[in-house]
């Protein structure tokens, strides 16, 4: 068991990694011999397969990786510190060392690290500062002066972050604890069949994957003409996982519902290109006839050169003929692989409708940039009873909506509209506070129950009768006691 987590934590080739360098991060395939820029560097990641996630890395000449040594013990001297910085004049002249010399350092071969030593040693008000100032000018110039980056492990939380950090619009401001919310409200786990409606460019489609860890059915509904997955491919799932994945447009839903679904079938139109067997056809039909009559007219001419002109058509035409036939072969291969694509995207769309036609899911995550209210009354009619569903939106008006309609049409219950919040928590010795930065929102969710209608008002209507009937009840025991 050991020796199989070892191995899934190991890099290999092909692999899907994050790369990491203080708050930046960034998804990449790792290839061997590819340049990858990062923070403005050309870099090469070869040197880091076989390692293991979470490896921190320099970053040497030519943009090659080495495993990163592990900080050596400061001498006595860095350790010293004063007892406050009231003496300290910030006039820039503290440094000795100036920018040619570390430059020069830099040719050498001096690394950061190093580089960091020696501005510690040259600086005159280094060991007047208090002990926090010193860990803070460290820290700066480590920053500065050190090449470094951690390769980590895809995961929901990871790509989550990425995406916030870098393009928050793309995931519709969805952070990562609210996406853990939605997980943990949606009940997914193993072996559960979801239906997941998003626009988070399948960030939410990939986590459902993660936690489901291929077991299961997942169906994602998208809009337009095909889905968008980019994130859920920075995921690196194994091909077992494609298996469990289905697909079906937003388009054809009123169709499903309403029973006249058919899937299309694809024809040529007007502007398609001939098959090639026509077109081959009709090419060589018309050049045979040119040269038919282009011969039987030569063979009264006497003239050589004449004679001539006419064997060097003849084998431009033969040329043009060979060009044209690799041309109708080469389309022909094209609309052998179009059409093949197509027959499995019916194929796919007509399992995932026979999947909905079941009307049994065991839960809906929304997370889309569309109004919520049309999508979640009929994705609704998919869900099981008894079944939980998540509605995610950057703003409260839309989901106000989607409350107010599932409460006027029934068939939901224990109904709740939330705003999630997170502050995050610098905790050092004697520094521990929140964070002067943090994100000013994160999104409203809109969770409950799915239930039958028919039981709903059964339900209601019991429970007025229980209130009208109690008094009544009460009255006529008392009028027996008395008599």
């Amino acid at each position: 068991m050991e020796s199989s987590q070892s191995a899934r934590d190991v890099i290999r080739e092909g692999d899907f990694v994050v790369l990491k360098r203080e708050n930046v991060f960034k998804a990449v395939q790792l290839q061997r011999r590819k340049k990858i820029i990062f923070e403005k560097q050309w870099i090469y990641l070869d040197n880091s397969i076989q390692q293991f996630y979470g490896s921190t890395f320099e970053i040497t000449g030519g943009g090659n990786l080495q495993p990163k040594r592990k900080l050596e013990e400061s001498n006595a001297e860095t350790k010293e510190a004063g007892a406050d910085n009231r003496n300290i004049v910030d006039d820039g002249k503290s440094q000795k060392l100036t920018r040619d010399d570390i430059e020069a350092l830099k040719e050498k071969g001096i690394k950061g690290q190093e580089i960091v030593q020696q501005l510690i040693e040259n600086s005159t008000t280094f060991r007047d500062k208090t002990e926090f100032a010193q860990e803070k000018y460290i820290k700066k110039k480590k920053k500065k002066y050190e090449a470094v980056l951690t390769i980590l492990k895809p995961c929901a939380r990871i790509l989550a972050m990425m995406y916030y950090g870098r393009e928050p619009g793309k995931i519709c401001q969805l952070r990562y604890d609210t996406l853990a919310q939605m997980l943990t409200l949606a009940n997914i786990h193993a072996g559960s069949k979801v239906i997941v409606m998003e626009t988070c460019a399948g960030l939410v489609l990939g986590a459902v994957m993660e936690r489901m860890g291929g077991y299961g059915v997942v169906i994602q509904m998208y809009p337009g003409g095909g889905p968008v997955r980019a994130a859920t491919d920075c995921f690196g799932f194994p091909e077992s996982f494609s298996d469990t994945l289905h697909e079906f447009p937003l388009s054809k839903v009123n169709s499903l519902l309403s029973r006249k679904y058919s899937p299309e079938i694809s024809s040529v139109g007007p502007n398609d290109k001939l098959s090639p067997e026509e077109t081959s056809n009709g090419c060589l039909s018309r050049q045979q006839m040119a040269e038919k009559e282009f011969g039987s007219e030569m063979v009264l001419e006497t003239n050589e050169s004449e004679a001539q002109e006419v064997t060097e058509v003849s084998t431009g035409e033969l040329e043009n003929q060979d060009s044209q036939d690799q041309r109708n072969a080469k389309d022909k291969k094209d609309n052998e692989e179009r059409k093949k694509k197509q027959d499995e995207k019916r194929k796919k769309e007509m399992q995932a409708a026979a999947l909905l036609r079941e009307k049994n899911a065991d839960g809906l995550i929304i997370a889309s940039r569309f109004h919520p209210a049309s999508l979640l009354l009929a994705l609704l009619e998919f869900v099981a009873p008894s079944r939980p569903f998540v509605i995610y939106c950057q703003y409260k008006e839309p989901l106000l909506d989607c409350y107010t309609k599932l409460r006027e049409m029934g068939g939901a219950v224990n109904l709740r509209l939330s705003e999630t919040w997170l502050r995050n928590y610098q905790v050092l010795p004697d520094r521990s506070h929140p964070k002067l930065l943090m994100s000013g929102g994160g999104g409203y969710l809109l969770c409950g129950i799915t239930v039958t209608k028919e039981n709903a008002r059964l339900d209601t209507s019991g429970l007025d009768v229980q209130k009208t009937e109690e008094p009544a009840r009460k009255k006529q025991k008392v009028e027996e006691f008395q008599s």
